[in-house]
Order: C-alpha cells, then sequence, then structure tokens
C-alpha cells in the first residue's frame, strides 16, 4: 500500500474518532447522563483506535522499507519524497486536534467521577445517621433532648 493511502487511510479514520470524541463531549456535558450511549462510543472508539493503530505500524514499516529513519523526522521526509506531505499535515492537524479533545474527554470523565464520588459520601453520611433502629422505631438520636416524662 502506498505512503499516500496509508496517510488518507489514516487522516480519514482520526476524522471519524474526532467526531466520535465530540458526541461524547455533548453527552459528558448533558445534565443527564446516557450511560448506553457512553458505552456504545467507548466500544466504536476501541474499534478506531485499533484500525488506527494497524495503519500506523504498516506506514512505520513502509518507512523503514524505503530506508527512512524512524521518527517525526523520517516520516516528514518520506511524505516529502512520496509527494504526500498535504496528507501528512493533514494527519498531524487531525492527530493534535483528536489528542485535545480526548484529554477534555478524560478531564470532564474525571470531574464526573470525583462529583459522583461526592455525591455517593454525602449519601453515606446521612445513612450512618439513620432516624431509625432496626425493629424500626425512632432511637434517640445523639444531642436531640429526650422529652418523653
Amino acid at each position: 500500500m502506498s505512503l499516500t493511502r496509508l496517510l488518507s487511510d489514516q487522516h480519514g479514520r482520526l476524522v471519524k474518532l474526532t467526531q466520535l470524541l465530540e458526541r461524547e463531549l455533548q453527552l459528558l456535558t448533558a445534565s443527564d447522563v446516557d450511560g448506553e450511549s457512553l458505552a456504545h462510543l467507548a466500544q466504536s472508539k476501541r474499534v478506531l483506535l485499533n484500525e488506527l493503530e494497524s495503519k500506523e505500524i504498516m506506514r512505520r514499516q513502509v518507512q523503514s522499507r524505503l530506508n527512512y529513519p524512524e521518527g517525526l523526522e523520517g516520516a516528514r521526509a518520506a511524505a516529502e519524497e512520496a509527494g504526500c506531505m498535504e496528507e501528512w499535515e493533514a494527519c498531524l492537524s487531525a492527530t493534535e486536534r483528536t489528542a485535545r479533545l480526548n484529554d477534555l474527554a478524560g478531564e470532564l470523565l474525571q470531574m464526573r467521577a470525583s462529583h459522583n464520588k461526592k455525591m455517593l459520601d454525602f449519601i453515606h453520611q446521612i445513612a450512618d445517621k439513620t432516624l431509625y433502629d432496626p425493629s424500626g422505631r425512632t432511637g434517640r438520636q445523639p444531642g436531640r433532648l429526650n422529652t418523653s416524662a
């Protein structure tokens, strides 16, 4: 497979991944989080990431086969000589955008998880101060006056 074709394929998959990340951000910023949709998006992202990894391995093999050094400079030189700098730069740009969106989604997930933990801690704190004893009767609460006399 030609380097031009590999880069075009990678770019197309990166665009799809960007679209999935944008959708994920929409779901994460909604007041009601749709867990089922998020799980479906996560699966779709996994598939795309596996495909991207496969294409990247192929691109590196082509780069090596053409006797270019490993790394960014070798990749750039290979793309320049193959006449596909436009595709190379599009891939770099898409990769940077995807990375930024992925970082943002990670931060939003962390914020949601932190919020959920605080809510659960609060619920547990309230549950520990139960108003009823095991028989279902109200028990004495610390700091409350017993008014029965």
